[in-house]
């Protein structure tokens, strides 16, 4: 059976923010789709966030069926993620505080995200006897193990916090196989407690479109060459890969200057927010300034313009679970030239959809950039492939199968409860 209501929990970054700036990226996109799924299937949705402004609401709906709870958890500006640990017993009062209101039993289940999230989970899973689902949505191992240049390690409490999240979860969610088999081989999960639910994609949203519209709105030339960067702006997304490979496509000669057009598209976020101008900074550093375009993070009809509007979409990242700008340009017909980290093999079908570049040398991504810019067959046959591949990828079959998740976990518990009592 299904649950009733269940309550989402995002510690450091609310689904009303905007994506590609701050904490905002993948995960809010991931939590606004779902629920907004599982409220079209008859189940109630709270998401608790940390307030971040006295002027928020104490709840606001993201759409019918679906609410997000402010909670009252420290300073209301924003604080770095490195300070909210010792917010997170503020935050689990308001949420224990919010449940209290209501008759015993009022949530069927509890759905964290991210470990500071699973850190309050851990108690209110206690408190309230109702399975616990978790989601990393990174890990601090995997992390750590990748770091960009210029990139702080995660620190050894998220470590231990992760850990403690692994071994208490009812059920993990990983979003591929390698992330499931990170959990097993890092954190040793239990392989019986790892559900690997892919992320989806908006299929109405993110579609081909006119290519020359969304250039003519973006007062592109037509015949440009264009590559695009979608994300937030710290090391760990490797933006300057994207610029320094343009760079070297220039010195070669592999790429027509006055055709050229770089769009990076968001803000600065992580430690990407002790040097806000960095990127554009290299930009100057590299002479490259007369073809790179720094665009605000954007959403919905502005963001597929984007997609649309580029040759190729580059995703550079060091480390990504799995990597939603990949599917979202791919869904829209554009090609995607990305690292072979972590789920973007998943994301990206080399040689199908795009092309999956080892490693971050300069050199290599500016030869399959390149490659893109010379061939537009290649481009027109992996656009193909690309529509394709997005389509294999859709929120509503992320949902059902967190659904049947839920429902797994749910009878597991009562069983093991069940065989507890008897035991007495």
């Amino acid at each position: 059976m299904q649950p009733r209501r269940v309550a989402v929990l995002s510690v450091h970054t609310s689904p009303l923010e905007q994506p590609g700036t701050g904490d905002a990226g993948g995960m809010n996109v991931y939590i606004t789709e779902t629920a907004t799924r599982m409220a079209e299937r008859g189940i109630e949705v709270e998401v608790f966030t940390r307030a971040t402004s006295s002027d928020l609401p104490p709840v606001a709906e993201l759409v019918p069926g679906v609410l997000v709870r402010h909670v009252s958890a420290g300073p209301f500006e924003g604080l770095s993620r490195a300070d909210l640990p010792a917010e997170l017993c503020g935050f689990t009062a308001g949420l224990l505080r919010a449940e209290a209101r209501h008759e015993p039993g009022h949530y069927d289940l509890l759905h964290s995200h991210y470990w500071l999230s699973g850190q309050v989970g851990r108690i209110a899973r206690e408190r309230w006897g109702v399975p616990l689902v978790h989601t990393a949505h990174t890990l601090a191992k995997v992390k750590n193990a990748a770091l960009a240049d210029g990139d702080t390690p995660e620190p050894r409490q998220r470590v231990i916090g992760e850990q403690q999240i692994v071994d208490f979860a009812d059920r993990l969610v990983a979003n591929t196989d390698v992330e499931a088999q990170q959990l097993v081989a890092l954190y040793d999960a239990d392989p019986e407690r790892v559900d690997i639910i892919a992320p989806g994609v908006d299929l109405d949203r993110f579609r081909p479109g006119d290519r020359l519209a969304a250039r003519s709105a973006l007062g592109l030339r037509p015949d440009a060459v264009v590559f695009a960067f979608v994300g937030r702006i710290q090391p760990l997304k490797a933006p300057d890969v994207l610029l320094r490979a343009a760079a070297e496509l220039l010195a070669r000669g592999g790429v027509d200057r006055d055709k050229l057009v770089v769009l990076v598209a968001g803000g600065p976020s992580g430690t990407g927010l002790e040097q806000p101008a960095a990127l554009q900074d290299l930009a100057v550093a590299l002479g490259i300034t007369d073809v790179v375009r720094f665009l605000p993070p954007q959403s919905g009809a502005a963001l597929a313009r984007i997609y649309r509007a580029a040759d190729v979409v580059a995703v550079p990242s060091h480390n990504e679970s799995f990597g939603l700008v990949a599917l979202e340009a791919q869904a829209c017909g554009t090609p995607v030239v990305a690292a072979a980290v972590g789920g973007l093999p998943v994301a990206v079908a080399d040689g199908r959809s795009g092309l999956l570049v080892d490693g971050h040398a300069t050199g290599d991504w500016a030869d399959a950039l390149g490659r893109l810019a010379r061939d537009p067959g290649l481009r027109a046959r992996l656009a193909i492939g690309a529509v394709r591949h997005a389509h294999a990828f859709s929120w509503d079959r992320t949902t059902d199968a967190l659904i049947a998740g839920y429902i797994d976990a749910d009878q597991a518990l009562r069983y093991s409860l069940t065989r507890a009592e008897v035991a007495v």
